[in-house]
């Protein structure tokens, strides 16, 4: 399964780490300090030209990678999990 993340970005699910609201998660400095990283050490991805609504981590062949996406992390969420299957179903499958 896959994800479409915005533009024409779309990510396979097994990939996914988090899906996160840009407005509550930047407000700690930890997540800031993470985002300024990532986008230091070439990490961080926008998908779009607006401002963005979430960000999403991924795994990726060199361990991961942030998106910055202009769809709202709901709806992310939805689509990920228009299934049915929980997160915790995901990772209970992972074993």
């Amino acid at each position: 399964m896959f994800l479409h993340i915005g533009g024409e970005y779309i990510v396979p699910l097994k990939n996914l780490i988090g899906i996160f609201d840009m407005e509550a998660s930047t407000v700690t400095k930890d997540t800031k300090e993470f985002l300024r990283t990532a986008e230091k050490g070439g990490l961080l991805e926008s998908v779009t030209n607006e401002l963005p609504k979430s960000f999403i981590l991924m795994k990726d062949g060199k361990g991961w990678k942030v998106y910055f996406s202009s769809i709202s992390t709901p709806t992310l969420s939805k689509r990920a999990f228009s299934e049915g299957e929980s997160p915790v179903e995901r990772l209970k499958k992972k074993g």
